[in-house]
């Protein structure tokens, strides 16, 4: 019987956040939305609803979300309900607007980013993006959106082979969830950048291009941001930890090995 070390805890325990939290809901959910808009709940397979019934507690529940109907995948789409993402969310950003008073909207208008899509008031953002002529968020990240589920399955598979494998070389195979945290807030800063200097001529308001706060409290016109990581960042950042610290105790166990000869 193998005997577990340090190394594979850690990768274990990685691999087991990176898969539960991204990897299986993202490609349970893979096209779903389009058969939502297609032909409803006729081609969904049916381990889905009960899926994003799970993932969907505890999460926000918007104000225009039909009532009683907000856990329920199924009730959503009948009743043509708002349906975000089922994997964690990384990243989310809040406004605030004097049209949105705090006794209705509590939380302003919330809408999170996840590797496949949106979730939250994605209708609503996209009504006020419209009056400064910014696109739709549905406009950007399209190939990668349409990529993550290809990609996550990758990375998790190379996880799953450096816990396989133990050669000198196998370090190389955490390179990539050691530097998701890293690249999803590139993209996402590069994305924000291409939305703030590509506005329309259709804007109500007309505001000059800029580069939208990624990272903590803005201003545009009358609206106020907030950008901040979500639940999903943070255990991004733990995952890219355990794996750093999956490849140092991989190399010590390899040196260790050696010295024994």
């Amino acid at each position: 019987m193998k005997k577990f070390t340090k190394s594979d805890i850690f990768t274990a325990i990685a691999l087991l956040l990176f898969l539960f939290c991204f990897t299986i809901p993202t490609v349970a959910f893979y096209k779903v939305p389009e058969k939502i808009a297609k032909t409803g709940v006729d081609e969904i397979p049916s381990f889905v609803f009960p899926m994003w019934n799970f993932y969907q507690k505890g999460r926000y529940v918007s104000p225009y979300a039909p009532q009683g109907a907000a856990n329920d995948l199924r009730q959503m789409i009948e009743r043509k309900g708002e349906i975000g993402m089922m994997s964690f969310p990384v990243w989310a950003v809040r406004l605030e607007a004097p049209n949105y008073p705090v006794e209705a909207f509590p939380n302003g208008i919330p809408v999170y980013f996840h590797f496949d899509g949106y979730s939250g008031d994605v209708h609503e953002m996209n009504t006020i993006n419209h009056f400064i002529g910014m696109y739709p968020m549905e406009a950007g990240a399209k190939i990668e959106r349409m990529l993550s589920p290809f990609i996550l399955i990758v990375t998790s598979l190379m996880m799953i082979l450096f816990f396989v494998f133990r050669g000198k070389w196998s370090s190389l195979l955490m390179v990539a969830p050691i530097l998701f945290p890293a690249g999803f807030f590139a993209f996402y800063v590069g994305w924000l950048y291409w939305y703030g200097h590509n506005l329309q001529e259709w804007g109500m308001f007309k505001v000059k291009p800029f580069m939208p706060t990624a990272l903590g409290d803005g201003k545009v016109a009358q609206f106020i941001t907030h950008s901040y990581p979500s639940i999903g960042f943070y255990i991004l950042l733990m995952i890219s930890a355990l794996c750093i610290i999956a490849v140092l105790s991989r190399g010590k166990e390899i040196a260790q090995q050696a010295k024994r000869g």
